[in-house]
């Protein structure tokens, strides 16, 4: 309930407090990705999703690179692209508004369409894996 009464739109808010978009931390996220997709994550599904290509030209790890602990490059652009995976970057995943665009954005490039829910968990499981 303190949900609505944050954001003051009634009907915005119970669209959006069920999201994912209102999660916290990485773990939090992926559990209300989880809750979306209705099964388990699968963190090895999620590497494969990650390094395979999907009808288009690039790949996730076309940017990020197929082990994305340490710095990427976009691939058109050629800009510096900081670790994706949780434990090697800090601010990734922090924010989860930030989460649900780049994950808009990325998909669209990659797929040409939005990622569903149970994609984002394999993949988001999977980079929370990756441990120092």
């Amino acid at each position: 309930m303190h949900c609505f009464r944050r954001i003051g739109l009634p009907l915005l808010a119970a669209a959006l407090c069920s999201t994912a978009l209102w999660a916290g931390t990485p773990p939090e996220q992926l559990n209300a990705l989880v809750a979306q997709a209705g099964r388990s994550p699968n963190p090895t599904q999620g590497q494969q999703f990650f390094n395979a290509k999907h009808g288009r030209e690039w790949s996730c790890a076309s940017c990020h690179n197929a082990l994305p602990t340490g710095e990427g490059k976009h691939a058109s652009t050629g800009k510096a692209i900081t670790a994706l995976a949780p434990a090697f970057n800090p601010e990734r995943f922090a924010d989860p508004a930030k989460s649900e665009k780049w994950f808009r954005r990325n998909c669209n490039d990659v797929l040409a369409r939005e990622c569903t829910a149970a994609e984002k968990a394999d993949v988001l499981a999977w980079l929370i894996s990756l441990k120092r």
